[in-house]
C-alpha cells in the first residue's frame, strides 16, 4: 500500500528526527505508531503525506510512485489520503458540515472550489457526519461542540474524501479515556468497513493493544519494534520507552502531554 525506502529526516543543527527507515504499510491494516514524545512518530507520519519532506529516501504509493516527484503526484496522493490531527484543525465559526466539506476540495479544480458545494458533495458530507453519529449537529458551529465531537468532525472530514489511507497524528491525546476509546472505535470501524488503511500515532499502550493490527515502536528516530500488539511485553515496552518494565505504567500512557514529557525525562535509563 505505502512504502518507505531509507527515509531520513534531519533538521538544522544536525538533529536527526528520523534515521534511515524502511517500512511497508499493508493495504487495509490499522497500524499504530507507538513511542514517547519526541521519538519521531509525528515526523514519520507527516512524511507519509508530504507535510515533511525527507532529507533522504522516498515514500511510494500505488498508482503514484514517489509522492514527492512532482506537485501533480503529491496532489494525487493527498486527494486519497485523509488526515486527522490532534488539535482538529477545524474552522470554529463554520458549521460541522462546512468543515467536513473541506475534505472534498482535493477532488475539485481550483475554479470549481470557488462555487458552492454540489449536491453530491453535500450528500458525501452528511453521510460522513452520520457515520460518526453527528448528523444532528451538521448545522452547528464547531466551536460549540465538545472536544470529542470536534475530533469526530475531523474524522468525518477525512472520510468525506473517500480516501484509501487515513493518517491520524495523536488523535486522542487531548481526550478523556472514555471519549478516546469511542473515537478510536469509530475510526477503526469505518476503516474496516471501507477497506481504508490507517496509520495512527498514539502514546497510550492500552489503546494500541486494543485497536492495532500492527504496532510500530519508535524511539530516538528509529524503529525499535514492528509486530502484532500481542507481542508488547515488558521487554518490548522497555525498548520503546527506555524505562524499566515496571515503570511503563498508567501514569505514562494516560498522562497529559506535558506531564508525560516530564515523566520520560525523569525515568529514562
Amino acid at each position: 500500500m505505502l512504502a518507505l525506502e531509507s527515509l531520513e529526516v534531519a533538521y538544522p543543527g544536525g538533529i536527526k528526527a528520523l534515521r534511515p527507515t524502511t517500512l511497508t504499510f499493508r493495504e487495509g491494516e490499522f497500524a499504530v505508531l507507538l513511542g514517547p514524545s519526541g521519538a519521531g512518530k509525528s515526523t514519520l507520519l507527516r512524511c507519509l503525506n508530504g507535510l515533511v519532506r525527507p532529507t533522504n529516501g522516498r515514500v511510494s504509493a500505488p498508482g503514484v510512485g514517489d509522492i514527492a516527484a512532482s506537485r501533480a503526484t503529491l496532489r494525487r496522493h493527498r486527494a486519497v489520503t485523509g488526515m486527522v490531527f490532534q488539535h482538529h484543525h477545524l474552522i470554529g465559526r463554520l458549521t460541522a458540515l462546512a468543515n467536513v466539506l473541506m475534505g472534498r476540495l482535493g477532488h475539485q479544480s481550483t475554479l470549481r472550489s470557488l462555487w458552492p458545494p454540489s449536491r453530491s458533495d453535500q450528500r458525501f458530507g452528511l453521510e460522513a457526519l452520520e457515520r460518526v453519529d453527528l448528523l444532528d449537529r451538521a448545522l452547528t458551529r464547531v466551536d460549540l461542540l465538545s472536544g470529542g465531537q470536534q475530533q469526530r468532525v475531523g474524522i468525518a472530514r477525512a472520510v468525506a474524501q473517500r480516501p484509501r489511507l487515513i493518517l491520524a497524528d495523536e488523535p486522542v491525546a487531548s481526550l478523556d479515556p472514555a471519549t478516546a476509546t469511542r473515537v478510536l472505535d469509530l475510526l477503526r470501524s469505518i476503516c474496516r468497513t471501507d477497506g481504508i488503511s490507517a496509520v495512527v500515532s498514539l502514546h497510550q499502550v492500552d489503546l494500541a493493544r486494543h485497536f492495532a493490527d500492527r504496532v510500530v515502536g519508535v524511539r530516538g528516530g528509529e524503529v525499535v519494534f514492528d509486530g502484532p500488539p500481542a507481542r508488547l511485553c515488558d521487554g518490548v515496552l522497555s525498548r520503546i520507552y527506555g524505562a524499566r518494565p515496571a515503570e511503563v505504567s498508567v501514569d505514562i500512557v494516560e498522562a497529559p502531554r506535558a506531564r508525560r514529557a516530564a515523566i520520560y525525562a525523569s525515568r529514562t535509563v
